[in-house]
């Protein structure tokens, strides 16, 4: 059950509205369709924004819930009419009709719900995960995949390969990486480093290997895209 914001002019039950919403289980607030409503947005986790009558008004504040966030997805409720009114200079995240039957509402909120969550996440630094590129490092698990394949990686090529990937494009030296990854109380030398790309390559696999490039000279860095090994644009050492 969803708390649920339907945000309309219109005075009375949210069944004047979107009729199917009403034989739903969710907790439905209703406040005005005004700009003043953003000083306090009551909590929701999905807003649905009526936009059969004056759509001007109701892209405007369509634009303006986009531009300020609110926390949580918005979806315009509107008539089969209002739909050429509709472009993605709104900044919303879907569209229904008011006509729309309850088992189409009440999938269209839950699918809105989850991948504003999804989205959330995958842009959250504390979550843990890293996605550059085809790569995806979970820190928490220590686990790290390739276009959906895991990697064998011990805990150095993991922990290189996630530096790697937190700073795409820029070029570290041997010596910057052996104080990062191996710390200052290393006595070892910087050819750790090369026995480690190496390794890394090889567990990438041919595909995939050029993600970690190799500026001649200086060092090494991790390249977002790794299509060719033309389009790679340093040089094995």
């Amino acid at each position: 059950m969803a708390r649920v914001l339907l945000l309309t002019n219109t005075l009375g039950a949210s069944a004047e509205v979107l009729p199917s919403l009403a034989l739903l289980q969710h907790q439905v607030k209703i406040v005005p369709a005004e700009a003043s409503v953003l000083i306090d947005v009551p909590e929701a986790d999905i807003l649905l924004l009526d936009a059969r009558r004056e759509i001007p008004a109701a892209k405007n504040l369509a634009k303006l819930l986009h531009a300020t966030g609110t926390g949580a997805p918005v979806i315009v409720i509107t008539t089969e009419g209002g739909l050429s009114a509709l472009s993605a200079e709104w900044g919303i995240d879907d569209v229904i009709l008011d006509t729309a039957g309850p088992a189409e509402v009440d999938a269209r909120i839950r699918i809105a719900i989850g991948e504003f969550a999804a989205h959330l996440a995958e842009n959250d630094p504390t979550s843990g995960e890293i996605r550059t590129g085809e790569v995806a490092i979970d820190e928490n698990s220590y686990t790290a995949r390739i276009k959906g394949r895991a990697l064998d990686l011990t805990f150095k090529e993991f922990e290189l390969l996630k530096f790697l990937a937190q700073h795409p494009g820029r070029v570290f030296t041997r010596a910057q990486l052996l104080q990062e990854i191996w710390g200052y109380d290393y006595f070892g030398g910087t050819r750790t480093v090369d026995v480690h790309i190496r390794r890394l390559r090889s567990k990438l696999g041919p595909e995939h290997e050029a993600i970690i490039g190799t500026v001649r000279n200086v060092g090494y860095r991790f390249t977002v895209s790794s299509a060719t090994k033309d389009a790679q644009v340093s040089e094995r050492i």
